[in-house]
């Protein structure tokens, strides 16, 4: 027999699925509509069928995208990776200096380096402008990775240094007491540990600078330097758009972060949490 209980909980549950389907449905449409979009002839493509199934799979749409964002690919595949790495290492040791380590003014220089994770972008584009023209790196690849290195420093120094308050004292000073200095301790005893940290850190940058706009379409003119995002806004450009050609440019770039998501989605939370929870 079924009580009260029993019955509230179960109907509960199952009210709480029906609307996280639903909510699910609502997410993925927009997915459905990009996806069916380009595989589609772009004779076939107009408004009164724009849900119905491609009639044949058009996958000239992609190998047309391919030959276009091919080198816009690279540069965004290079900026990423070198950025990412940067900040990553650079914010780890500000992590580790800022938990570990007393520093002169640290209670003003920490809260300083954290302000700039809530400066806009459009703030500080005409100074970066002029500053990036000053030292030569306007118009490049290396100039963005600056950028996005630098502007990566604050969110990464605060998830790293959350996450190393919990490394016990001990078992520095006890390797202080052995001879081991800055980097050995950082090499030997921080570093090992840092794994789920470098994860959430890695994750969180890698999506921020391929989807970043602003910065690649306002600091790179030479089309040789483009990142990815500038290419597809200019794909879905103009008075006549092949709506099929946007479409799968959307899909092409969203699969790199898609796929950093699903092989290390598991660890973020664990990693993004490390640190929050004392005892």
């Amino acid at each position: 027999m079924i009580t009260d209980s029993v019955w509230r909980r179960t109907t509960s549950q199952v009210v709480l699925y029906v609307i996280l389907i639903l909510l699910a449905v609502v997410f993925l449409t927009p997915v459905y509509m990009v996806l069916i979009t380009s595989f589609k002839h772009p004779e076939t493509i107009n408004l009164a069928t724009s849900w119905n199934l491609p009639e044949t799979v058009y996958w000239q749409s992609y190998l047309e995208v391919l030959e276009e964002f091919g080198p816009r690919i690279r540069n965004s595949i290079v900026l990423v990776v070198v950025a990412t790495l940067l900040s990553s290492m650079m914010g780890s040791l500000n992590g580790y200096v800022f938990a570990k380590w007393r520093v002169p003014g640290q209670r003003i220089l920490f809260p300083i380096m954290l302000f700039g994770m809530f400066i806009p972008y459009q703030a500080i584009l005409i100074p970066l402008f002029e500053f990036m023209n000053a030292i030569d790196l306007y118009g490049g690849l290396p100039g963005l990775i600056l950028i996005h290195t630098v502007y990566g420093l604050p969110i990464t120094t605060l998830i790293f240094r959350n996450f190393y308050v919990d490394i016990p004292n001990e078992m520095l000073e006890a390797s202080a007491i052995d001879g081991a200095g800055f980097f050995r301790m950082y090499r030997e005893i921080v570093f090992p540990l840092s794994i789920p940290g470098f994860v959430v850190v890695i994750i969180w940058q890698f999506t921020q600078i391929w989807n970043e706009f602003l910065f690649a379409v306002t600091l790179t003119p030479n089309v040789a330097s483009q990142p990815i995002t500038v290419g597809l806004a200019q794909l879905a450009g103009g008075e006549a758009v092949k709506w099929n050609l946007p479409m799968a440019g959307a899909v092409v770039a969203a699969l790199p972060p898609l796929l950093v998501y699903i092989i290390l989605g598991r660890y973020f939370i664990r990693g993004l949490l490390a640190g929050s929870v004392k005892g």
